[in-house]
């Protein structure tokens, strides 16, 4: 991976979030620095730049399927859960290295992407999911992101967007656990946003080429 990684909303143009992410994200950014005060200092002092988070989160996702079936689902569902930390501190790793940019959103925003796909088609071979549902779900969710960073490309972001990962990570638990067969209606329900924000992306586009 190259340099400049990141996971915040620096580069408009280059990411996929909503105006309503973006305000949101903005707000909170002090506090998160604060907070990881300590953190982003030792990585400094470690030499473990953005990139190597964004690298090292990647990993662990994939890590999803192979524990899944080879060991077993919680110690695939604690690999997710690391993905997720690690996804989270990228962006303040490279805003407080002076290292943040677009293209490390971009990749970020692939990263992401890819493991998403790889968690739901684990859940269809453990047949959690039914090929429809999870083959619909990536199909529109990848969509939505790739119009988003077109919208804001344009200058026309979306206003908001509703991001399902983290909703069907937490369920996966509630899955094995306390309301078996529920995540395919979850699934489902989160599918039905994703093509109704599809639409209005792709009509917005269209408009404005």
């Amino acid at each position: 991976m190259t340099e400049n990684s990141i996971n915040e909303p620096d580069a408009v143009g280059n990411d996929c979030y909503s105006d309503g992410e973006r305000a949101w994200m903005e707000s909170t950014q002090r506090l998160r620095a604060e907070w990881l005060k300590p953190l982003l200092v030792l990585c400094t002092q470690l030499k473990i730049t953005a990139n190597h988070t964004t690298l090292f989160a990647f990993v662990f996702g994939l890590l999803f399927l192979p524990f899944w079936f080879w060991i077993n689902p919680w110690a695939a569902i604690a690999c997710l859960a690391v993905h997720v930390l690690l996804d989270g501190v990228d962006g303040p790793i490279a805003r407080h290295q002076g290292t943040a940019s677009g293209r490390g959103s971009f990749i970020d925003t692939v990263s992401d992407q890819c493991v998403v796909t790889w968690v739901v088609l684990t859940l269809m071979l453990a047949e959690h999911l039914t090929i429809a549902a999870g083959t619909l779900h990536v199909f529109f969710y990848t969509l939505v992101v790739a119009f988003a960073m077109v919208r804001n490309a344009m200058s026309i972001p979306f206003s908001w967007l509703v991001r399902p990962r983290f909703f069907v990570y937490g369920w996966i638990i509630l899955e094995l656990t306390i309301w078996p067969e529920t995540l395919e209606y979850l699934v489902w329900g989160f599918t039905a946003t994703l093509v109704f924000k599809t639409l209005t992306g792709f009509n917005t586009i269209k408009k404005n080429l």
